[in-house]
């Protein structure tokens, strides 16, 4: 079966160009809960007319809600599910956990997919989507061929792939750069694109400890790079019959901020390589990177490949592609690419009214009547001349296929008759095409009452290297420890101490880890680790597996009460907030899950498939790196399973000289070490239980100003 091809509507004039060019479905924002707010997006009426013109020539809509909400917006975000629906949109692509409950509870009926910021790409966080009620999985733009097979053979929903557009250095759902920096959330539609500037990488002293294992195929000779986050934009159009033949079921072109004109050229091109059935030519692969490209494109991920080959940037003398453009733009503009088939059945009758029958190939029939044919006074209309009027359909959205006039001689109708016929029968062909599916509204669920707000939090930490975890750390008596998992590969045994250990999964990781990573976790689990924690849907059948007691990582953007109630159900029994709240918003957050936050550390900013050190200079992350900015920030690497880099916060977060982070509710506070030594980790620990004095270079990260 021939995959759908989905296109990025940021206007309604990028919605006519991608209906007119062959698109299948589109994807458009409306509102203030989508991840492109910078778009131009639709208004109300713009949205209502979208659907209309969408449905009346067979392309689906579907509306971005995936962005990450706070308490106080999910009622108007829930709103804007429930009128999207009434109105018809085909289905609802969310990110956020609790406004993903609460609309698979309130509105039954509507089809949700789960958005790449949801970070899903094993067979296993799929299948978690799916059996929460997802018919839909976009999985992430790092997914090779490999993985993507394995997902699409080994989950139920359908998968949908990015084939075409702008690639983030940061797998979606987990940048929290642009909000660090600039206070410009990308989980809530705010990016301001901090990957697209430019960074020195710079070896910075220290002891470091480099993890590595599986590292992908290098791509491309290593060279120093004044743009290392600046991936080139992804160029899928030589894979489509493999995808198809693989059971992709979407392929999604990115561009929802790019003109309309660029909408139409790859549009056009993808929808003609899948009707082919083959590749693209050199003038079609040449009219692709016109309208829009990075010094050329990239396939590394699906090859499974990284390196400096996968980079590039946006010349600033880049020339618009002004006669491909123009051509684009005339061909929409005249219209008529996009029609739909109908076939007519006319009857012209003695002394009873005239009556059309139109219907189209989805089972849709409508039949309407005119006037009474009048006796010839003259010349008698024929079949014929009936039959050419009927068909007439230039200026709509139909085409007669095929047409059927059956009329008794003698008879007489003015054209303006037969035309109103035509016009009737469309209409109510297009009244049947348009009408919104009936779909439930059920009650709202009530928040569980019961709450798990505690009087002060206990102190945890987490570790980055072994070399952290000291006799003198276990004398502060942390409630729980955590431990990478990849550090139990060579660990041997774990010092007693009175609290919990508990194990880091790899944030990124791929179905074909999963038999080292439930080795790594027994292991673990046989040293006296008893719980895991989970910052991926796809931790949690690894976890049950292991028999571990599950708690919620940072990864999971828990922003609001029901994320939490989400996450219960799904058997954790504590949950770690955003950091992209603010502390009164933690506060205010319905309890119902224990709750964590960080209040101490460097926090994350990114985690890349690319290793960044091996870009710069070679394979060189064994030694300690950062990217220095152009203020002279310097942001440390931290290499992490699979051979990947997490980018850190250039200051760690610091709240210890405060006493309000004690007062949120909160039952655990995390102090999170990564390049610090382990005295420092100890001098740390012992700040935020007498608290301290303000360190030289820090931050207070989202705690006060929060997101955009």
């Amino acid at each position: 079966m021939r995959p759908e091809l989905l296109s990025p509507a940021g206007s309604p004039e990028s919605l006519r160009a991608a209906v007119e060019c062959g698109a299948d479905a589109v994807y458009l924002g409306w509102g203030s809960f989508n991840a492109r707010q910078s778009a131009k997006n639709f208004s109300d009426e713009e949205f209502s007319a979208a659907l209309a013109y969408c449905h009346e020539r067979g392309v689906k809509v579907y509306l971005t809600l995936n962005t990450l909400v706070t308490d106080r917006e999910l009622d108007a975000a829930l709103q804007c599910a429930k009128t999207a629906s009434a109105l018809g949109v085909d289905a609802v692509l969310v990110q956020d956990l609790g406004l993903f409950d609460l609309m698979r509870a309130a509105l039954p009926d509507l089809p949700l997919h789960a958005s790449t910021q949801m970070s899903l790409f094993t067979s296993g966080g799929a299948r978690e989507a799916a059996q929460d009620g997802c018919e839909r999985v976009v999985i992430a733009r790092e997914c090779s061929a490999e993985d993507t097979a394995h997902i699409c053979k080994n989950c139920p929903a359908e998968i949908e792939v990015f084939v075409h557009g702008a690639l983030c250095m940061c797998y979606s759902g987990q940048c929290a750069m642009s909000a660090l920096i600039v206070g410009r959330s990308g989980n809530r539609g705010r990016c301001a694109q901090p990957c697209r500037l430019p960074y020195t990488l710079a070896e910075t002293p220290g002891d470091g400890a480099a993890r590595q294992s599986n590292p992908p195929p290098f791509a491309g000779k290593p060279k120093k790079s004044s743009y290392p986050l600046s991936l080139k934009d992804n160029c899928l159009a030589g894979n489509l019959e493999a995808m198809a033949k693989m059971g992709v079921a979407c392929l999604k072109l990115e561009g929802r901020m790019k003109r309309p004109e660029y909408v139409a050229v790859v549009t056009g091109i993808y929808s003609r390589l899948l009707r082919e059935r083959r590749g693209p030519t050199a003038e079609e692969s040449a009219a692709l990177e016109a309208a829009f490209s990075r010094t050329g494109f990239t396939d590394g991920y699906w090859q499974g490949t990284t390196g400096p080959a996968l980079f590039g940037i946006r010349p600033a003398d880049a020339q618009e592609p002004k006669e491909l453009f123009a051509a684009a733009k005339a061909a929409v503009e005249k219209g008529g690419l996009r029609t739909v088939d109908v076939t007519m059945d006319a009857a012209f009758r003695k002394d009873a009214p005239c009556t059309l029958t139109v219907r189209d190939a989805d089972g849709h029939a409508a039949t309407v009547s005119g006037p009474v044919p009048e006796a010839a006074r003259n010349r008698a209309v024929t079949a014929e001349e009936l039959e050419v009027r009927l068909k007439k359909t230039g200026g709509t959205a139909y085409r007669c296929e095929q047409i059927s006039v059956s009329a008794d001689d003698g008879l007489s109708l003015p054209a303006a008759a037969v035309n109103a016929l035509r016009r009737d029968g469309l209409a109510a062909l297009s009244a049947l095409r348009t009408a919104p599916p009936k779909r439930r509204v059920l009650p709202l669920p009530a928040l569980a009452e019961a709450s798990c707000a505690a009087d002060a939090p206990a102190l945890t930490c987490s570790l980055a290297r072994v070399d952290q975890l000291t006799e003198d750390l276990l004398a502060c008596a942390p409630a729980r420890i955590d431990l990478p998992l990849d550090l139990f590969d060579t660990l041997s045994s774990l010092p007693e101490f009175d609290g919990e250990y508990c194990v880091i999964l790899p944030r990124v990781w791929r179905d074909r880890d999963e038999p080292r990573l439930l080795e790594l976790l027994d292991r673990a689990k046989a040293l006296g680790v008893s719980a895991g924690l989970a910052g991926n849907l796809g931790h949690l059948s690894l976890l049950r597996q292991s028999e571990l007691s599950m708690d919620g990582d940072f990864g999971l953007n828990v922003f609001n009460g029901r994320a939490l109630e989400y996450l219960a159900g799904k058997g954790l029994r504590s949950a770690t907030l955003s950091f992209e709240l603010r502390g009164a918003q933690m506060r205010d957050l319905p309890k119902v899950l224990p709750t964590e936050a960080i209040v101490y550390g460097r926090l994350p900013l990114m985690i890349t498939e690319n290793c960044l050190a091996r870009n710069g200079d070679g394979c060189s992350c064994e030694r300690p790196h950062a990217l220095v900015d152009r203020t002279g920030a310097s942001f440390p690497l931290l290499s992490v399973w699979g051979h990947r880099t997490e980018v850190e916060n250039c200051k760690p977060l610091y709240l210890a000289d405060r006493d309000d982070w004690k007062r949120l509710g909160l039952t655990f506070a995390r102090l999170r070490f990564t390049d610090e030594a382990a005295a420092e980790c100890v001098r740390i620990f012992h700040t935020y239980q007498t608290g301290g004095a303000v360190p030289e270079e820090f931050t207070r990260g989202l705690f006060d100003r929060g997101v955009e």
